[in-house]
C-alpha cells in the first residue's frame, strides 16, 4: 500500500514521480520523458496563484436558456463518492452539432465556478499535439523557470502532469476534442480534479466520460437572444419584430452561433428581421459586428464537414444530397443507391451522425437533417448545384419508378419530390428524368383525389414543356390541360379557364377539329364555363362537342360519354332537367354497359342522375341511388377521393332534405374535416359543406326540419 505523500496513477498509461526520481510517462502515447530532479521538486512545492486561468474569453455576454444545463454540468462533475468513482464522475463531455453553444457552456461553467477551483486550465484538444502544447503552456504560467531551462514541449507537459497529480481541486477544460480515445491516457493520470471536456463527435464516448447532448435553444430563448443582439438589451420588440425574430430563429434552428451571427449583422447593418432570412444562403458566412470570420456557422461548418470527409469520403456527397430534400423522414432506403452495399451505408450515415450532422428516427430507418444545415451546404454548393442536387434528382427518379403506385412509398417520398421542386432556381429546368418523376407523383395524388396538391408539380412540368418541345407540342398541351385541370379543382377558374381557351385553340390548329384530343380541350372549356356560372357559352359548346364526338368517335366512346354527361350537367345548371335526366340515364347505361359498374365515370354520372332526381324533389330515387354510389366509391376510390367526397356531401343534403337530420349531420361533419384537409378551409367545396352543417344543425336545435336551398354538387 502506498504511504501518504507518495506519488500515485491510475490507468494503463498514467504517469506518476516519487522524490528525485527523474523519469516520467506521459499520457499522450506513452513517451518517456526524463524531468530533472529540481523540476520534480518544483512541482511538488510550486502553488497555483489565487484564480490562476486562462479562459479564452469573457462570460459577460448574452447568454440565455442555459440555466439548466449549467447546474447539470456542476451537479455531474461535483457528484463523486468514493475515489475510484472520482476519476469517471469527475469527467464531463458536451458534445453537439457544430455552433450550439457548447465551448460557450463550458466557458460559462468554468466562469461561474473559478472560485471553486484552485486552477482553471483550458485546453484546445482537437489533436494530442494541441493537448501536449497546453499542457506545457500549464508548466511555464506554474513554473516560469522552465522557459530559462532546456526542456521542450513533451517535458513541460510531463512536469504539467506532476503538478496536476501532486495538488487537487482543479478543473481541466478540453475543448473541441475529435477523438475521445486521447483523453483516456490523461483521465487515467489525473484522478483529483474535474475534466470537462466538448466535442462535435457523439460517439466513442461510452467507455471515456458520461456524456451530455447539448440541444438547441427552446423557441423563447432563441428569440431573447435574437432581438437582445440586434436591437439592444433595452429594445422592447414589437408585435412584428418578435414574430419575425421567431420566424428567423426558426430558420436558423435555434443555434446559439447562427443566431449571433444573425443578431451581429442586424445590429450593424439596420437589415430587417424579414430581409435578413430572404438573404440567409447569402449572408451565411458574414461575419459582422466583432464575429470571428473564422467561427460563422459556414465556416465552423466547413471545418466539420471536412473532418466527415477525412473520416468517410461518401458522406459527404450524401449529406449534399440530403440537402435538397425535406429535412424530417428521409428514408434511409432513398440512398440506398448511394452505397448500395448497406455496410457501407452505414459507416457514411454513422460518419455524419458522429458529427451530429444528422439525426436517425426512432426506428432507425428514416433521416433528420437540420434545415440550417440543409441551407449551409445548398449555398455551398451555389456555384455547382449538380454536386448535391444533381445526385438528389437521380434518387428521387429511382425512387419514384420503384414507388409504382405503392401508397406507403408514395406518402414517405413525396415531401422529398416537393422540396426537390421548390429548390429549384427560376432559370433550372428540370431534366426530362426529373419531369418524368413529377409526373409520377402528380398523376398519384390525382389518382388519390388530391389535384389541388399537384398546382406546383403541373406547372413546372409545363414549364418544362414548353422549353423542351415547344408550346404547342401534344405532351405541352397534355401538361397546360392537367394543370388547368387543378386549378379547377382547386377552386381557381380564373385560372383554369385562360389555360383552357388556349389550349383548345392550339390543338385545333395542331390536331384539327376533331381530334380526340381537341375534343377533350373544348368540352374541359365548357365544363369551367360551366363551374364559373357561363352557361351561355357552356350550353352551345357542350352541345357541339357532344355532336363532334358522336361523329367522330362514336356513340358508346368514352370521350362521347363525357361530353354527354357534362351537357347534362349543363342543363341541370340551366334547370332544364326535362333534358338532364333522361341524358344522365342514357349516359349511365352506356357508362355501365362500356366501362363496368364501379369505373370512376359511372360512379360520376350515378352521382350526377342522383343529384338531378334530388334537384326535381324525387326523394325516393335519389337516397337509394346516392347511398348506393357512396359505398362503391368509398370502395373503388377510397374513403377521401374527392368524388367520394362530393357524393357524400349530396347524400348529407338528401338526408337534410327528407328531414333525416340525425344521419345529415354526422356525414357533414365528416365530409367537413376531411375538406378541410384535403382541400383547405377556404375552397369553394369546403365552405358549401360548412354552411350546409351550419344548417343543419340550426334546423336540428330548432327541431324543424328546413327545406334549405340544394348545396348538391354534381361531381366533376
Amino acid at each position: 500500500m502506498p504511504e501518504e505523500g507518495d506519488a500515485q496513477a491510475s490507468g494503463p498509461r498514467a504517469i506518476a514521480a516519487q522524490g528525485d526520481i527523474g523519469v516520467a510517462i506521459t499520457g499522450d502515447g506513452a513517451r518517456v520523458v526524463m524531468v530533472p530532479a529540481e523540476a520534480v521538486r518544483w512541482a511538488r512545492e510550486a502553488d497555483a496563484p489565487a484564480g490562476a486561468g486562462n479562459l479564452p474569453g469573457s462570460a459577460s455576454g448574452v447568454f440565455v436558456g442555459r440555466g439548466p444545463e449549467l447546474a447539470e454540468v456542476r451537479r455531474l462533475l461535483t457528484g463523486a463518492g468514493e475515489a475510484a468513482v472520482t476519476q469517471l464522475s469527475g469527467t464531463r463531455a458536451i458534445h453537439g452539432l457544430g455552433g450550439i453553444g457548447k465551448s460557450t457552456l463550458a466557458l460559462h461553467y468554468a466562469h461561474r465556478h473559478r472560485q471553486d477551483y484552485t486552477l482553471v486550465w483550458w485546453i484546445t484538444a482537437t489533436d494530442v499535439e494541441q493537448i501536449v502544447s497546453g499542457l506545457a503552456d500549464l508548466a511555464l504560467r506554474l513554473c516560469p523557470q522552465l522557459a530559462t531551462s532546456t526542456a521542450g514541449s513533451p517535458e513541460r507537459a510531463a512536469w504539467a502532469l506532476l503538478w496536476l497529480q501532486w495538488h487537487p481541486g482543479w478543473l481541466l477544460v478540453f475543448d473541441n476534442v475529435e477523438d475521445p480515445a486521447v483523453l483516456r491516457h490523461y483521465l487515467g493520470a489525473l484522478p483529483d480534479g474535474h475534466h470537462l471536456a466538448t466535442s462535435r463527435i457523439a460517439t466513442g464516448w461510452h467507455s471515456i466520460a458520461p456524456t451530455m447532448a447539448l440541444g438547441l435553444l427552446d423557441a423563447d430563448a432563441a428569440e431573447s437572444l435574437l432581438c437582445t443582439l440586434a436591437f439592444g438589451p433595452d429594445h422592447a420588440a414589437d408585435a412584428q419584430q418578435s414574430r419575425d425574430a421567431r420566424a428567423l430563429a426558426a430558420e436558423l434552428g435555434h443555434l446559439p452561433l447562427a443566431l449571433e451571427q444573425a443578431g451581429a449583422y442586424l445590429h450593424e447593418t439596420g437589415t430587417s428581421l424579414s430581409d435578413y432570412r430572404k438573404l440567409l444562403g447569402r449572408v451565411i458566412d458574414r461575419a459582422s459586428g466583432g464575429i470571428d470570420p473564422e467561427r460563422t456557422i459556414a465556416r465552423v461548418w466547413e471545418h466539420t464537414l471536412l473532418a466527415v470527409e477525412r473520416r468517410n469520403q461518401q458522406a459527404v456527397a450524401m449529406l449534399s444530397a440530403m440537402a435538397w430534400l425535406a429535412p424530417d423522414d428521409i428514408p434511409r432506403s432513398l440512398l440506398a443507391p448511394l452505397c448500395p452495399d448497406a455496410l457501407d451505408l452505414g459507416e457514411a450515415l454513422g460518419a455524419l451522425h458522429a458529427y451530429n450532422m444528422i439525426t436517425f428516427g426512432p426506428d432507425r430507418q428514416s433521416i433528420g437533417v437540420p434545415r440550417l444545415v440543409q441551407t449551409v451546404l445548398r449555398h455551398r454548393d451555389a456555384g455547382d448545384e449538380e454536386h448535391g442536387r444533381g445526385t438528389a434528382e437521380q434518387l428521387i427518379q429511382q425512387a419514384s419508378v420503384e414507388a409504382d403506385t405503392n401508397p406507403s412509398q408514395w406518402e414517405r417520398l413525396l415531401p422529398h419530390v416537393i422540396a426537390l421542386l421548390e429548390s429549384a432556381s427560376a432559370h433550372n429546368m428540370p431534366s426530362a428524368e426529373t419531369t418524368d418523376a413529377y409526373i409520377a407523383a402528380a398523376e398519384y395524388l390525382e389518382d388519390q383525389g388530391r389535384d389541388v396538391h399537384t398546382i406546383p408539380l403541373r406547372t413546372t412540368i409545363l414549364a418544362q414543356r414548353e422549353q423542351a418541345l415547344g408550346d404547342a407540342h401534344p405532351l405541352t398541351l397534355a401538361s397546360r390541360n392537367n394543370l388547368a385541370s387543378a386549378y379547377e379543382s382547386a377552386g381557381y377558374l380564373e385560372r383554369a379557364i385562360p389555360l383552357y381557351e388556349t389550349n383548345s385553340a392550339q390543338a385545333e390548329q395542331v390536331l384539327g377539329d376533331t381530334h380526340h384530343n381537341t375534343l377533350t380541350s373544348r368540352n374541359n372549356l365548357a365544363h369551367a364555363y360551366r363551374m364559373a356560372g357561363d352557361l351561355e357559352r357552356a350550353i352551345p359548346l357542350f352541345e357541339a362537342t357532344l355532336a363532334q364526338s358522336e361523329q367522330t368517335l362514336g356513340d358508346t366512346h368514352p370521350q362521347t360519354l363525357t361530353s354527354r354527361d357534362s351537357l347534362a350537367g349543363a342543363y341541370q345548371a340551366a334547370r332544364d332537367l326535362e333534358r338532364a335526366i333522361p341524358l344522365y340515364e342514357t349516359t349511365l347505361t352506356q357508362r355501365e354497359q362500356v366501362m363496368g359498374d364501379t369505373h370512376p365515370n359511372t360512379l360520376t354520372t350515378r352521382n350526377n342522375l342522383a343529384n338531378a332526381y334530388q334537384t326535381a324533389g324525387d326523394l325516393e330515387r335519389a337516397i337509394p341511388l346516392y347511398e348506393a354510389t357512396l359505398a362503391q366509391s368509398e370502395q373503388a376510390l377510397g374513403d377521401t377521393h374527392h368524388n367520394t367526397l362530393t357524393t357524400r356531401n349530396n347524400l348529407a343534403n338528401a338526408y337534410q332534405r327528407a328531414g333525416d337530420l340525425e344521419r345529415a349531420i354526422p356525414l357533414f361533419e365528416i365530409t367537413l374535416s376531411q375538406r378541410e384537409q384535403i382541400l383547405g378551409n377556404s375552397h369553394p367545396q369546403t365552405l358549401a359543406t360548412s354552411n350546409s352543417l351550419a344548417r343543419a344543425r340550426q334546423a336540428a336545435q330548432h327541431r324543424k326540419p328546413e327545406q334549405p336551398p340544394p348545396d348538391v354538387l354534381p361531381a366533376s
